[in-house]
């Protein structure tokens, strides 16, 4: 087990990270908090609509996106991947809502059936164009990336001033159209996630704010994988929002613990992956499951203790098969 677990120095991780590596780790934890921000947001209201599967659908289907564009430009383009990526998982949704709508197959298998479909697909496209010779698009960087790499990337200069690593600026641009757009139109959000009757009586179009919602999960998943590969989008996409459901019922505070997740988790995460010299990516999830398992035990715990002591009595016997 010593040899699985390195021995824990103080100095090395957390000294060093912020003195002898400072640019480093500050990219990192940077990118790893935005990533989890612009997921979480999202993740509200995927939480509220009981979708928490669809971020997993359109993270897996992004490849397919990519591969298609690929073999339609025979070019790496960011833009042209990122239009095809993002147009890949609004294929998905509609795609599942298809299956759903004209068949009794149910929602979550309509997510299985959908995603797993698109990512074959797109594997199998792949090992056709590797054919005609070599694709420089790797499935497991797709899925799981390196979110170590964002603080190698050439910056981006912008009269004369080096302004960051492009994957961070791209993070950092889709989280603040998202909270402009998430500002405009959150009353129409909050109302189409919560009684989708009451928004067609108030004349909302129902259908219309899910695909837009949709879009917007599709673009932050899409502005994420390049940098963190696809298993942090789909942690944060719903890990930050349980973390702040377990705390508050009212939406803007949700907003507001799920951006303190965000940081906390991003940070503890960073120096996790110090100690443990693993991927900061995984690390930030872990850290993030165990933010969201201390919530919940406390929050539990604080239940119990308010609970009138004969309703425990009753419980407990309940539990038991007692009368």
């Amino acid at each position: 087990m010593s040899g699985f677990v390195p021995p824990f120095e103080w100095g090395r991780v957390f000294v060093q990270p912020w003195t002898t590596d400072f640019e480093t780790s500050f990219w990192i934890v940077l990118a790893g908090f935005l990533a989890a921000a612009v997921c979480g947001l999202v993740g509200n209201f995927l939480l509220l609509r009981r979708m928490a599967l669809m971020g997993d659908a359109i993270s897996h289907s992004v490849l397919f996106g990519l591969v298609a564009a690929f073999l339609v430009a025979r070019e790496i383009s960011t833009p042209l991947m990122f239009a095809a990526a993002v147009g890949s998982g609004i294929l998905t949704v509609a795609l599942i809502e298809f299956i759903r709508r004209s068949s009794i197959v149910k929602p979550d298998a309509a997510v299985c059936i959908s995603f797993t479909t698109l990512f074959a697909a797109a594997i199998a496209m792949l090992g056709a164009a590797q054919l005609d010779g070599p694709v420089h698009i790797d499935p497991e960087c797709v899925l799981f990336g390196e979110i170590a790499f964002v603080a190698l990337e050439p910056p981006v200069v912008w009269g004369g001033v080096s302004l960051g690593p492009p994957s961070v600026l791209r993070i950092a641009g889709v989280l603040v159209a998202l909270v402009v757009l998430g500002t405009l139109f959150h009353k129409e959000l909050v109302v189409t996630s919560f009684d989708p009757g009451l928004a067609r009586s108030l004349g909302m179009r129902s259908g219309v704010w899910h695909y837009g919602l949709m879009a917007a999960v599709s673009v932050a998943i899409v502005s994420v994988f390049e940098a963190a590969g696809s298993i942090l989008p789909v942690a944060m996409l719903i890990v930050p929002p349980m973390f702040a459901a377990q705390l508050s019922d009212k939406l803007p505070v949700r907003y507001l613990l799920t951006l303190l997740h965000a940081a906390v988790g991003s940070v503890v995460g960073y120096h996790l992956s110090v100690w443990l010299d693993c991927s900061p990516a995984g690390a930030m999830v872990v850290a993030g499951a165990g933010l969201f398992a201390t919530a919940w035990a406390w929050t539990s715990a604080a239940r119990r203790a308010r609970q009138p002591r004969g309703a425990k009595e009753d419980s407990f016997a309940m539990g038991r098969g007692v009368a």
